[in-house]
């Protein structure tokens, strides 16, 4: 029982927001790239990164709507029973 009040004490330490913070603030630098006029979208403005993910995404989308529209077509014509 006596390892109870420690444990709390340990605890509530690593979760208070009184204790220095370890991680830079790189917001500002963050909002110049993305605030930049550099005619690009926003979802684009993060690099390469992002434009991949852009692509990933919309292929797999294009990919889905073909599919699913294919088994539509494929369900309203069955295969005539012989």
């Amino acid at each position: 029982m006596a390892t109870l009040p420690a444990l709390s004490k340990v605890l509530i330490r690593s979760f208070t927001t009184s204790s220095r913070n370890r991680i830079q603030n790189r917001v500002l630098e963050q909002q110049k790239v993305f605030q930049a006029d550099n005619n690009l979208p926003v979802h684009l403005k993060g690099g390469l990164g992002d434009v991949l993910l852009y692509r990933f995404t919309m292929t797999l989308s294009l990919l889905g709507t073909g599919y699913s529209i294919f088994l539509l077509v494929k369900a309203a014509f069955p295969k005539e029973a012989k």
